[in-house]
C-alpha cells in the first residue's frame, strides 16, 4: 500500500525521494525533499486507532478515485462515493483488489472480509457479487442501487472495527 505517490519526469527528484525514504525521513519531510510527492493519507493515524485508520483508508480511496486516468474513472468514483455515503459501509474498513471494492471488520494487515464485492464496470454498470469476480447478486444502472444491494447483504451485529494484527 503506497504511503506516498506522485509523478515526475525528473529522475533526480525520484532519487531525492528515495534517498529521503532510505535515510528514515518522516513522510512530510519526503514531500519537502521532493515536491512531486504527496501523501496518500494511508496509515497516518499516529495511535493506530482502528476507526482513524478506517477513515484514512476511505480518504485515500476517494482521493485515488478522483485522480484516476482511465475511461471508467467517473463510474469508479461514483461507486466509491456512494459506498462512502452509506453509514453501514463507511463504518467498515474498505479495500480494493483489481478495482473491486471490498470491506473488512479489521484493518490491514490481516483483513477479515465481510459482505459482498462491488465493481464499477467499463460499460457504466455496477456489479455486486459474493466473490471477487461475478455479479451473482445483481447488475445495476447506478452506484446507489449497487450499494443498497450490498448493504442488504451485510450480516447484522458487525461491531466496531478492530486492528488486523
Amino acid at each position: 500500500m503506497p504511503l506516498i505517490d506522485g509523478r515526475t519526469d525528473d529522475l533526480a527528484e525520484v532519487a531525492r525521494a528515495a534517498r529521503a525514504w532510505h535515510d528514515g525521513a518522516a513522510l512530510n519531510n519526503i514531500s519537502q525533499a521532493a515536491p512531486f510527492v504527496h501523501l496518500t493519507g494511508r496509515f497516518e493515524a499516529p495511535d493506530h486507532d482502528p476507526a482513524r485508520l478506517t477513515e484514512s483508508e476511505w480518504q485515500s480511496l476517494r482521493q485515488e478515485a478522483g485522480e484516476l486516468e482511465y475511461a471508467w474513472q467517473e463510474t469508479y468514483q461514483a461507486l466509491i462515493e456512494a459506498a462512502h455515503a452509506e453509514p453501514a459501509l463507511r463504518a467498515l474498513y474498505p479495500f480494493t483488489s483489481h478495482w473491486a471494492l471490498r470491506f473488512s471488520t479489521t484493518t490491514r494487515p490481516r483483513l477479515t472480509v465481510v459482505g459482498p464485492c462491488l465493481t464499477a464496470n467499463s460499460d457504466g454498470m455496477y456489479g455486486v457479487g459474493r466473490g471477487m469476480i461475478g455479479e451473482d447478486l445483481g447488475r445495476f444502472a447506478t452506484a446507489h442501487e449497487a450499494v443498497a444491494r450490498a448493504v442488504r447483504q451485510l450480516p447484522s451485529g458487525l461491531g466496531p472495527i478492530r486492528l488486523g494484527r
